[in-house]
């Protein structure tokens, strides 16, 4: 019954894909933006890497593991122009069932509301929040399933917006070779009440598959994850526009490219783990014409694994800025983590 049901799930995400706009954004984008500081240093998408870390149900709800329990893991990223973002999830075990209970808030800082002609009328305080609450069980031998129930919320000044929404996921595990692989169909529902008018947006709507392999001669773990699926051309399609930003026009492979996210994980010894990963949308939305383009695209990132704490830092690079994120993640129950 719980295969049918993550079934009708998968089903109902791919159905949904294909009603999906072609152009613009979607609301609530900030569901995209790594609530960890480990998924933020491999390349910003990982739905494949299993750990001892909570916060992998974020990007994926049947990575919940029964090590998660009593763990809670904590983040806080400073992003570009003062915007802080924020996230926490605490994980549970019931029987073979996993819980996790997650939150995400982004704080976009003060800013000045004004008139059509330019008078301060007042200042208001954009922020962004999803609660959600997470699930995994094991199926069959080597599998695992999971779902995500979210409520999300966005308050601009007189602008809100409130919207539920759903993840499936299924989560394949061979300990013997070391090969772990997901597939997540993540934020499939609607808006409960628009910004403006009755016109409802639509969510960030997402598709995302990836695997990974524990090399069995050397502490290497490697991912390689693929995501909005759903779309194939996430580049654009103004054609002169993209020309007069990037001098250059984007050829199918480019495209196809834009999907790849790869990433790196090495456990230099039981305490300090360090990651890298390669995001190629990234690189190909900041790269500009012209101008130094540097390591776009590129995040670093370090992990100390202590007892009962563990620290993770993350940073990457967006033209002459960089983001930094930190994680904390905490055990009240087990031993060690």
């Amino acid at each position: 019954m719980r295969a049918c049901l993550l079934f009708v799930f998968l089903w109902l995400g791919v159905v949904h894909a294909f009603a999906q706009t072609q152009g613009g954004n979607p609301v609530f984008s900030f569901l995209k933006n790594p609530a960890s500081a480990n998924i933020a240093a491999l390349g910003g998408s990982n739905v494949s890497l299993i750990g001892n870390n909570v916060a992998a149900g974020f990007s994926n709800p049947s990575l919940l593991r029964p090590a998660h329990h009593g763990q809670v893991a904590t983040s806080f990223a400073s992003l570009l122009a003062g915007i802080n973002q924020y996230s926490c999830m605490a994980g549970y075990t019931l029987g073979a069932q996993n819980v996790g209970l997650g939150v995400q808030y982004v704080n976009y800082g003060s800013i000045d509301q004004t008139d059509a002609a330019g008078a301060v009328l007042g200042v208001y305080n954009p922020s962004d929040v999803a609660v959600q609450l997470s699930t995994s069980i094991p199926y069959k031998e080597n599998f695992w399933l999971g779902a995500t129930a979210k409520f999300i919320h966005s308050n601009y000044g007189q602008y809100r917006s409130s919207a539920l929404a759903v993840d499936a996921s299924i989560t394949y595990f061979n300990e013997a070779n070391g090969v772990q692989a997901g597939l997540v169909v993540g934020n499939i529902g609607t808006q409960l009440n628009a910004y403006t008018g009755a016109v409802k947006e639509e969510l960030p709507f997402d598709i995302t598959a990836g695997i990974s392999k524990k090399l069995a001669e050397a502490p290497v773990q490697f991912s390689l994850t693929l995501q909005q699926l759903q779309r194939f051309n996430l580049l654009g399609s103004d054609t002169t526009f993209i020309l007069s930003e990037s001098g250059k026009y984007f050829s199918s492979f480019d495209k196809l490219m834009s999907h790849v996210v790869i990433g790196a994980q090495l456990s230099v010894n039981e305490n300090i783990q360090c990651n890298v990963g390669y995001n190629v949308l990234r690189r190909q939305s900041l790269n500009g014409y012209n101008i130094t383009n540097g390591l776009n695209g590129v995040t670093f990132g370090v992990g100390v694994l202590l007892d009962k704490l563990h620290i993770n830092y993350a940073t990457g690079f967006y033209q002459r800025n960089m983001f930094h994120q930190l994680s904390l993640n905490f055990n009240f129950v087990n031993k060690a983590l």
